[in-house]
């Protein structure tokens, strides 16, 4: 597993990159990470249903991957 979170950069950087960033005027995934800061992403009225935590989980999953992949491919000293 850990194998191929290493060698499949590519993959996730491409995935980051489109469906990550969709749609891309402004990006999806940046509104809804400024609706997490903005501290109103609990609140009833103009709080985050389940379907939004579906889009976060669906938008953000090939960021969380790059940057796994980054960690991983990052040479370790001796």
């Amino acid at each position: 597993m850990k194998n191929q979170l290493k060698k499949n950069w590519k993959i996730f950087l491409l995935a980051s990159l489109t469906l990550g960033l969709a749609p891309f005027s402004p990006p999806h995934i940046w509104g809804k990470i400024q609706w997490f800061l903005g501290g109103n992403a609990f609140s009833v009225e103009n709080g985050m249903h389940l379907k939004d935590w579906f889009d976060v989980l669906l938008h953000g999953t090939p960021w969380v991957l790059l940057l796994i992949s980054g960690f991983l491919n990052i040479p370790k000293k001796k």
